[in-house]
């Protein structure tokens, strides 16, 4: 079973992400159907499945896109159909707010910061940012790792300069929202647009740079 994953699209190509790619690739294609497998682990690191746009009942374009459960069904159908056994599930965004609890200097870059950041009550990420306005105690978008960002990228857990990083805290130009200033630096919430370990709301931010809400001046 699988519980992670993210979808976009090539023309009528439905491309399903589940880890990042392994050194060691084993592909196997049956019908529409194309696993990408960890040669080592057999792991499955993603599918590609064909001409699903009509029984999903939507035109696939290239970039990111949403399916409901209905159409996951479906999509797990086909996967079954085509003799595999993984199973996808439906999940909460990886997108969702945080909070900078911390922030130390980097042993070896002037300009990122290390930080501690809650996604939850539960939960708190060591991510390196290189954001000019970081500071600690600011609510921001945190993409954890497995997100899949709107540009179609995919955020992994890595390393800046030999510091592990679990995710990354985020831009409004890296959000693509209206308004947002053509430079680095995290977007900044309000401490009224949601509470720590939200899903990220899209619509709720589309006002945020027209009405004045964000600071854009660091």
């Amino acid at each position: 079973m699988i519980t992670t994953y993210n979808l976009k699209s090539c023309g009528d190509i439905l491309v399903i992400v589940l880890a990042p790619n392994a050194d060691k690739q084993q592909v196997t294609t049956n019908g529409q159907v194309t696993r990408i497998q960890d040669r080592d682990t057999k792991k499955t690191t993603g599918f590609n499945i064909v001409g699903l746009g009509k029984q999903l009942n939507i035109t696939l374009q290239n970039g990111r896109i949403f399916l409901n459960k209905d159409q996951i069904t479906i999509v797990n159908n086909v996967i079954r159909e085509a003799g595999f056994n993984d199973v996808l599930v439906a999940e909460a965004s990886k997108l969702v707010i945080g909070r900078v609890k911390s922030i130390t200097a980097h042993p070896d870059s002037d300009h990122l910061s290390v930080t501690s950041t809650a996604v939850s009550d539960e939960k708190v990420l060591q991510i390196v940012s290189g954001s000019p306005n970081m500071r600690e105690g600011i609510k921001v978008v945190v993409a954890q790792p497995g997100t899949m960002m709107p540009s179609g990228a995919l955020i992994w857990d890595g390393a800046l300069r030999g510091v592990p990083s679990s995710g990354m805290i985020v831009s409004g130009r890296e959000l693509q929202l209206v308004g947002a200033p053509d430079k680095p630096g995290a977007l900044i919430l309000p401490e009224s647009f949601g509470e720590i370990g939200e899903p990220f709301n899209f619509d709720k931010a589309k006002s945020l740079y027209k009405d004045g809400l964000v600071d854009t001046e660091y």
